[in-house]
């Protein structure tokens, strides 16, 4: 659904990044989100102007409902955007924290651990567990302990295993949160995404605020196919549940349950820039469907009448604000802004009732009865975008009445 506050009177969803292809239940709402997350520029690639957006869920509701949907949402995203493979990790703060307890690390130096164990995506192990003991001064038996459960990552299977770990079992935390993990799992398996979840260890983001589940999405590629595991280029997606921080903000200190997840949109709109560019593919910056153009000189009434006909029915056309614009000019500005299609109105079309349309891209143009223009431009244009095949449907066409 669009854009726009929402409260009821069971909970206020703050903030949501959807289509309305794919609707959820709720009210939802697209805002500004947690930018400190996603506000690393990428090497090398000019940056859009926008922030990451969040899509949060609060109020009391059973466990795992809302945790999975944010999950699905990413999923659907990230799948509706095409930027290729993707992993979404997931773990749960409560599963960390007892790991850390486990492992003989005092509760005052489990927010550094933690800070560590997450640079496992970027570091190697040997180079995690020395920052652990050198830096952060965890004994090198805390340490390795700490090593056997960060290294581990699988699905269900994984949750059975560690539900019935000799150490874990007995750590109450451990088991709130991996019951709440098998459940998430669960509801993930009926929503049919867990080929791209990852129950991952060492997942830990550092953010204080996180109580419980906390999950993060990254872009992944065979780094060659040799290589069975995939490679993570970057995340494009974090959060989880913070059910802690609201409350902080109410003056009876209420609380009130969280659970959210930031799109980093200025890093998707980076990855999508910088691969555009590698392909040399051309973008469109307009959503213009038609420009409506003259070749002589004189013809600006018969522009501005033939731009109010397709404006009436509904075409997205528009013009050059000149007089009498060079036809060369006319059609440059089209190459230029990705417009895929010309109406061209002349003294010859005028006398024939007719209008030339021409696409862009093949420079093929055909003769097409003015009272059936906007029929064929919408026609050429819903079924496929302006292209070759686009253009052959053009030379189809010609032959009509």
């Amino acid at each position: 659904m669009a854009g726009g506050l929402v409260i009821s009177a069971s909970s206020v969803v703050c903030a949501r990044l959807s289509s309305a292809a794919a609707p959820h239940s709720g009210p939802h709402v697209v805002d500004d989100g947690r930018w400190s997350e996603f506000q690393k520029p990428m090497p090398g690639i000019s940056l859009f102007s926008l922030v990451p957006q969040d899509f949060d869920i609060a109020g009391h509701f059973d466990p795992m409902i809302p945790d999975a949907e944010c999950l699905k949402i990413v999923h659907e995203i990230l799948s509706e955007l095409k930027l290729g493979d993707f992993l979404i990790k997931v773990n749960d703060r409560r599963i960390l924290h007892a790991v850390f307890a486990s492992c003989g690390v005092p509760e005052s130096k489990f927010l550094s651990t933690c800070s560590s164990v997450d640079k496992l995506d970027k570091m190697p192990w040997e180079d995690v567990r020395s920052e652990m003991v050198g830096e952060k001064g965890l004994s090198p038996e805390a340490a390795d302990r700490i090593g056997e459960y960060v290294r581990l990552h699988g699905g269900l299977d994984l949750i059975e295993q560690l539900l019935q770990d000799p150490t874990l079992s007995q750590n109450k935390l451990a088991k709130e949160g991996l019951g709440d993990m098998k459940l998430l799992f669960e509801y993930l398996t009926l929503f049919g995404i867990t080929r791209q979840i990852c129950f991952d260890l060492s997942l830990a983001r550092g953010l204080d605020y996180y109580t419980g589940v906390i999950f993060e999405a990254v872009l992944v590629q065979q780094e060659n196919e040799h290589v069975e595991e995939p490679v993570s280029v970057g995340s494009v997606a974090g959060g989880g549940r913070y059910d802690g921080l609201v409350g902080m903000f109410d003056p009876k200190g209420r609380k009130v349950p969280c659970v959210g997840v930031s799109i980093g949109i200025e890093r998707i709109f980076s990855i999508m820039e910088q691969r555009v560019k590698a392909s040399g593919e051309k973008v469109r910056t307009t959503e213009t469907q038609v420009l409506v153009a003259t070749p002589h000189k004189h013809l600006l009434g018969a522009r501005l009448k033939l731009i109010s006909e397709l404006w009436d029915a509904g075409i997205k056309a528009e013009m050059l604000y000149k007089k009498d614009p060079k036809l060369l000019k006319q059609l440059q500005y089209c190459e230029d802004t990705g417009i895929p299609l010309v109406a061209i109105i002349g003294e010859q079309e005028l006398t024939d009732g007719v209008v030339k349309l021409r696409v862009v891209t093949t420079r093929e143009e055909v003769d097409i009865p003015r009272e059936k223009l906007a029929d064929e431009i919408r026609r050429r244009l819903e079924p496929c975008s302006p292209s070759p095949q686009c253009s052959r449907a053009l030379g189809a066409a010609a032959g009509s009445p």
